[in-house]
């Protein structure tokens, strides 16, 4: 089986390579090179004789994570971890963000995020950050499952797209964290000279006021620290990516497509002896030249939830009922924080009402 094993895979994989022959791009041309390259180095392991994984699946998974040789894990996540919290992914027909943008006119979907765009008509985006904004929604089992790997020590960072700040709201710290994509947690006056920092209780009244947030300094646009189309990711994210990828022991990607660059791309920055565990409703890959095949010696794919994924290697671990636990606990905090508030804020609004009848009699 050791033999017959990689000749599968290399058929697989070439099969692969001929499906991308149609298109002579130079872009095609790396992907068929890099697939290539993939093959021989991870999937045929030319790299290394170790034996890292005992079977190439969730179980294979999580002895190597009980075994304690696995100390520096590393999250890639995207979207489809915060589905389940309600939270539209980008990509999906029929139910994703792109999918249902028609209400606000634009000439094309990715419009919404272009920064150009923003500049001349703010309008559409704060309409749906409105809908979306951080603070309405709670952490998913999925967010929780990597605070748990932060708190048990694996967790070397969590690479995120999302814009949402569960992660923050599930427990990850600024440095556990690199937001590849921004976040809305703070706010720049887009004006060049003038970058006034605004944070996120500001931006939020704004938005909630009807208002186009605009700086108190020079009365430019402010935006939230999110990475639009046409800017550069944090220089954070490519400073980490440097000294983490090369410590990894374990990568595990979680409800992303895998088809924005260069996010994508980290994927195979792992050394060539690391496993990947793809958990998504999909394979994915074909963008980003990396291809989860079920029988590599390296990747195992559970596809199914995230939830569902991150609640099976939980259980494989002997984590479940603490998992659960720990969703429950911090979900009922969030629920007495946004009663308190509530509570508050109608007390104050009462308050607010009473004196001005008083200044009317």
């Amino acid at each position: 089986w050791s033999q017959i094993q990689p000749l599968r895979v290399f058929i697989l994989v070439l099969e692969e390579a001929e499906r991308q022959h149609q298109d002579n791009s130079p872009e095609a041309e790396v992907r068929r090179m890099d697939l290539l390259r993939n093959l021989f180095s991870r999937t045929l392991g030319f790299s290394s004789g170790e034996k890292i994984l005992d079977e190439l699946s969730l179980e294979g998974v999580a002895q190597y994570i009980k075994s304690g040789k696995c100390k520096n894990i590393i999250c890639m996540v995207g979207a489809g971890i915060s589905t389940s919290a309600g939270i539209p992914d980008f990509r999906s027909p029929g139910t994703g963000l792109y999918a249902n943008l028609q209400k606000y006119n634009l000439p094309y979907p990715e419009a919404i995020f272009q920064i150009d765009y923003f500049k001349q008509h703010p309008e559409p985006f704060f309409a749906l950050a409105r809908e979306l904004y951080p603070g309405q929604f709670k952490p998913t089992v999925c967010h929780y499952f990597i605070r748990m790997l932060k708190d048990k020590g694996l967790l070397r960072r969590c690479y995120s797209q999302n814009i949402d700040t569960l992660e923050r709201v599930a427990g990850l710290a600024t440095e556990d964290l690199v937001e590849a994509h921004g976040t809305f947690y703070t706010s720049h006056c887009v004006r060049f000279l003038c970058r006034k920092e605004y944070n996120l209780d500001w931006m939020k009244e704004k938005i909630f006021s009807d208002e186009i947030p605009k700086c108190d300094s020079c009365s430019s646009l402010v935006k939230p620290d999110i990475v639009f189309f046409g800017e550069n990711l944090p220089a954070r994210f490519f400073t980490s990516m440097k000294k983490d990828f090369p410590l990894c022991d374990l990568l595990i990607i979680m409800g992303t497509s895998l088809q924005v660059q260069p996010f994508a791309s980290l994927v195979s920055r792992v050394p060539k002896s690391t496993p990947r565990l793809l958990i998504n409703m999909e394979k994915t890959g074909e963008v980003s030249n990396v291809c989860f095949i079920p029988t590599a010696l390296l990747d195992v794919a559970q596809l199914g939830t995230c939830d569902e994924g991150c609640l099976a290697l939980a259980d494989l671990l002997g984590w479940k009922e603490e998992l659960q636990e720990l969703v429950k606990t911090e979900h009922d905090l969030i629920d007495s924080k946004d009663k308190k508030e509530k509570a508050e804020a109608d007390k104050t609004a009462s308050g607010t009402e009473g004196g001005k009848t008083d200044k009317t009699d």
